[in-house]
């Protein structure tokens, strides 16, 4: 028995207009899920295993049309104690490294399925990708999303000449009706993930690090279906076998280390995550199955939230570089002090992407203020009287502290009803100008709080820490 659903379909100049119309009709929706979901390339009775060759011969295949991103020497080295290169792959032309992995599997479809066309779903990157290759090389191409994706990733995906989709309340319901679809229409549907030569693709982001860091001693890299950790872990260790590959997840997307810890693929809901580009649910097929057995993968490291806001935020302020948190989850791991065994080492921290909204972006900042102490909220209870607040503003003025907002509150401040509540955020230069504040405040205000404010490194990352997969760990040596 079949279900026939609706589809909102937008409509973007591009290519096949024939197969464009054909995909207006209601799409019948097979009600086996198992049958629906089935992948030929992912499927968990047969996962493939990843060989350097192909990763190489990957970069050999895809030289002069995806970005050959730079490595360079980060500005924080000497404030970390260790050699951090950046890994730039927000430079690739829809900002993200996705872009090695679709051109790779585009380039080795057979000239009829190009004809036909290509199918996926995605809320991002890879969607871009997706939307920009295949315009590129004249596939025609759909981008399934569901319909509370971001609105700008829908519209870069209209710009770069997709026809896209929207479907679902989350993913796995795009994912769904992208893979029903690519079943009825014959479309190719290729998983951002886990697809093999997707993989392959991205493991060409390894061979450009040894090429550009002969004597790396650590790649750290961002981990959310684990295509890009599985490909650089491939190829690092087979160029340089020392060399340690760790793979980092946040405390609100942990999927690939519950998986490892566990022994199997399990599946975990995703909260609203600051990092959104790892908010995968369940671990590939193949991705598993390589970082698992392959004896590739040194350790998966969790690290939490804010720790990613603050590294955004320096990434900013020190590098110049505007990155989205799941590429900034690796500066973030070696800033909240969970790399001791690297001090003094030569690393790489793989820049995944760029794709960050200006809200989200805004909020990152303000976050990363806040939890660095330079941003500062307190509340105070000065006199209502004229003269009062002036003469609180007066005292910031004469700290050097900035103003950021100030707001009176008079209706439920106990007392006598010449007194009035201020909730006050200032911005600080760090630290000790915040605790020089602190004291000039409580010497001249009896009523004020302050809420607790943490300086130190993360030393405990959490619960949720990945098992160490290293046969001789480096990390665990005296």
């Amino acid at each position: 028995m079949k279900k026939m659903r609706k589809l909102r379909v937008y409509k973007q100049r591009g290519l096949g207009l024939t197969f464009f119309l054909e995909i207006l009709e209601k799409v019948p929706i097979l009600e086996n899920t198992h049958d629906v979901e089935y992948d030929k390339f992912c499927d968990p009775e047969n996962p493939r295993k990843i060989k350097y060759d192909d990763i190489l011969a990957a970069s050999r295949r895809i030289a002069g049309t995806i970005v050959r991103t730079p490595c360079t020497r980060a500005h924080m080295c000497d404030k970390l104690g260790m050699e951090i290169y950046l890994k730039q792959e927000f430079m690739q032309y829809t900002g993200c490294f996705k872009e090695r992995g679709v051109r790779n599997t585009l380039l080795l479809l057979s000239e009829e399925q190009k004809k036909i066309g290509v199918i996926s779903a995605s809320t991002g990157n890879h969607g871009l990708s997706m939307s920009y290759h295949t315009t590129q090389m004249g596939i025609p191409c759909i981008v399934v999303m569901p319909v509370r994706a971001p609105l700008t990733k829908l519209t870069k995906c209209q710009a770069y000449g997709a026809k896209t989709l929207l479907h679902g309340e989350n993913m796995a319901e795009a994912k769904h009706y992208a893979m029903a679809m690519s079943k009825e229409k014959k479309l190719y549907y290729i998983n951002g993930y886990d697809h093999p030569n997707v993989i392959e693709g991205q493991g060409t982001v390894g061979i450009e690090i040894v090429e550009q860091v002969p004597d790396v001693d650590a790649v750290i890299v961002p981990v959310g279906g684990g295509s890009l950790l599985t490909g650089i872990a491939i190829a690092v260790k087979h160029l340089k076998p020392d060399t340690e590959v760790y793979g980092i997840q946040t405390e609100k997307a942990y999927s690939m280390v519950e998986a490892l810890k566990r022994g199997e693929r399990v599946k975990i809901n995703i909260d609203a995550t600051i990092a959104d580009g790892l908010g995968v649910g369940l671990a590939g097929v193949n991705t598993f199955y390589n970082l698992k057995n392959g004896g590739i993968l040194d350790k998966m490291v969790v690290v939490k939230e804010d720790w990613v806001a603050r590294a955004i935020m320096h990434l900013v302020e020190n590098e110049r570089y505007v990155v989205e948190g799941a590429a900034a989850v690796t500066v973030a791991a070696l800033m909240a002090g969970l790399f001791p065994n690297l001090k003094g080492k030569k690393v790489v921290c793989v820049l995944s992407g760029g794709n960050i909204d200006t809200t989200t972006l805004a909020r990152a900042l303000e976050r990363g203020m806040a939890a660095e102490g330079r941003l500062v909220k307190f509340k105070v209870t000065v006199s209502d009287r004229p003269g009062g607040m002036a003469d609180m503003c007066a005292m910031l003025a004469t700290t050097g502290v900035t103003l950021r907002d100030c707001i009176p509150e008079r209706a439920w401040v106990k007392g006598d009803v010449f007194s009035v509540e201020l909730k006050v955020i200032v911005e600080t230069r760090g630290w000790e100008h915040t605790k020089e504040l602190v004291e000039i405040v409580k010497k001249r205000y009896k009523e004020c709080f302050f809420p607790e404010m943490i300086e130190k490194p993360d030393k405990t990352p959490g619960a949720k820490r990945g098992p160490c997969l290293a046969p001789n760990p480096v990390c665990m040596q005296k």
